[in-house]
């Protein structure tokens, strides 16, 4: 439902996207080029104390990372623009479909739902897009990327690689696959605390007429109290997903200082390499870490969808 969603509304804006698309591609190439300027400099630079090599390089790096800024703030301007734009069209065509409803479809639905539907819900699924084309758009790029320069800089150094990159993708799907449910729990929780203040809204002076100020108080307290539950059973989810990646991250990086070392050593390496080895994994990482952020907001979206 969430992809048709996105297919149908997002379909007037297939300009803007691709400039988008564009853009993130330019700047995630320019990322991923950075560290091996900066491995040009150390072995070729700093290594042979060669002053000029390093002025010129650096002025490379510095033009790398000027254009690199310069489309970010491009694609996150199209980015925003076009993710409010999605907002603003939903939220009209759930508005007018509601005021088409007759009086039994209104009282069917109710009015809390169809209020959280057109607030809370059009919110989320434009979050999503947002966040979509700030971050989702590049992590594939980078981590690609990532991978096939840190296989061009050496081989058997990227062994490691192939044991982080699943072990992160595991994490991430077993957390997702518990979030979703308890995503879909809350989103009815919300629904249930939204009737009960409306209806104490609304009937307020017949509360105070029958004097049933504290049995809606204990009314309300309870239905809060439930959505506050659901909500910590789901935050805790979400606390244990970054420090899991970051475990992973800091073993990863040991281990790859510990066996580039003796590569080193060995002569089958340079320390250059090393250094953007270890730029490319933390971007590797990076891009996963992003996705896992996504992924965090796809289960609420996909519910409000």
């Amino acid at each position: 439902m969430l992809i048709r969603l996105l297919r149908t509304f997002l379909r007037p804006y297939r300009r803007p996207l691709a400039v988008l698309v564009l853009l993130q591609l330019l700047q995630t190439c320019a990322t991923l080029y950075l560290p091996t300027l900066n491995a040009h400099i150390i072995d070729n630079g700093v290594v042979k104390g060669d002053t000029g090599y390093i002025l010129t390089f650096g002025a490379v790096m510095l033009g790398v990372s000027l254009a690199q800024i310069l489309c970010n703030i491009g694609a996150v301007y199209h980015g925003a623009r076009t993710a409010s734009a999605l907002g603003r069209d939903i939220r009209a065509s759930v508005f007018a479909r509601v005021q088409s409803f007759s009086a039994r479809e209104v009282g069917r639905f109710g009015a809390p739902s169809l209020i959280t539907r057109t607030t809370n819900d059009v919110q989320q699924v434009q979050m999503l897009t947002l966040m979509s084309f700030t971050l989702m758009v590049s992590a594939p790029i980078m981590c690609v990327g990532g991978i096939v320069l840190a296989l061009g800089l050496d081989v058997p150094l990227s062994g490691v690689l192939v044991a982080v990159v699943p072990v992160l993708g595991i994490c991430v799907t077993l957390i997702v696959r518990r979030l979703r449910p308890l995503f879909r729990s809350m989103q009815k929780r919300l629904d249930t605390v939204n009737r009960v203040l409306r209806e104490q809204i609304t009937g307020n002076r017949v509360i105070r007429a029958f004097v049933r100020d504290e049995y809606e108080k204990e009314r309300f307290r309870k239905a809060n109290g439930d959505l506050t539950d659901m909500a910590l059973a789901t935050g805790r989810l979400l606390a244990l997903m970054f420090p899991m990646v970051m475990t992973v991250v800091n073993l990863s990086s040991i281990a790859v200082v510990w066996f580039g070392a003796h590569r080193i050593d060995s002569g089958g390496m340079q320390i250059g390499d090393l250094t953007a080895f270890l730029a490319y994994l933390m971007q590797i990482v990076m891009s996963v870490m992003m996705a896992t952020f996504m992924f965090m907001m796809v289960p609420r979206a996909e519910v409000c969808a």
